[in-house]
Formats: C-alpha cells, structure tokens, sequence
C-alpha cells in the first residue's frame, strides 16, 4: 500500500470540520488520516469525553494537536487547543470551529484502502470500517 500526502492552508472565517471534509471529497480521498494541523482559532465547539455534553471556546486559541481518520462520508477528528493562559481543552471537533488567521492542514491518503463508518451494536456509535479499496 503507498499514500500520497496533501497539504492546503484554510483562511480567516472557514469551518475547519467542514473544510477538512470538503478536501476531502475533492481530493478523492477513500481513506486517509490527519498528519498535522498548525492554526490559530477564533472559536471552537468540541464534544466532551462523555458523549453528551458540548463545550464553545472563545478564542482567541492555538490549535495544539489535531488527529483523526478521514471517509469519503466524515471525519473524525479529536483536537487540542490553548488559550491565552496556556491552559488546554481538548475532545471531538464539531462543526463551529471557526478558523481566525490561517490553518495549515496536511492529510495522508491510503492508496488501496477505503474507510467507511459502520454501526456497532457493541458501542452503539459508528465504527471505523476498513476494507481493500481501489488504488487512485
């Protein structure tokens, strides 16, 4: 299996959730990862580690960390950030994360692999499906 990488930066104003899985669906991602993501924030909406409670930080913030698995369908991301005092929240990112100078995104694509998001009884969530794709 090989990868290919893709980089872009996003703007001032721009929804990192929903611009990650824009690129991806133009990139024609089938399967893929989040390598780095290094940007500033002028708000940001994450879920808590406990699945029902959400949490809206003002910025401004520093993304510190940003990982997550990429389907044609959605992207599961978790993410770090700082504010002013350096302290750190963290959880899943939502859609409202408002980007308020610049991010500079790299994603890794799998050749040969597609991901896909299934319901797991045991979990009750959508799991990660990983299955032999078509190499682009």
């Amino acid at each position: 299996m090989n990868s290919t990488v893709h980089a872009f930066r996003l703007e001032r104003g721009a929804d990192l959730k929903s611009s990650i899985l824009e690129a991806v669906s133009e990139l024609n991602i089938t399967a893929g990862c989040v390598l780095s993501v290094v940007g500033c924030l002028s708000k940001a909406e994450i879920r808590l580690a406990d699945e029902n409670e959400s949490v809206v930080l003002e910025g401004p913030l520093e993304i510190i960390q940003l990982s997550g698995t990429l389907t044609p369908l959605h992207v599961h991301l978790h993410m770090s950030v700082s504010d002013r005092q350096g302290s750190v929240r963290g959880g899943h990112v939502l859609e409202g994360c408002t980007v308020s100078h610049t991010a500079e995104v790299c994603l890794m694509a799998f050749n040969g692999l597609t991901f896909s998001r299934e319901f797991d009884e045991s979990t009750g969530f959508t799991e990660l499906t990983i299955r032999p794709g078509t190499t682009l």
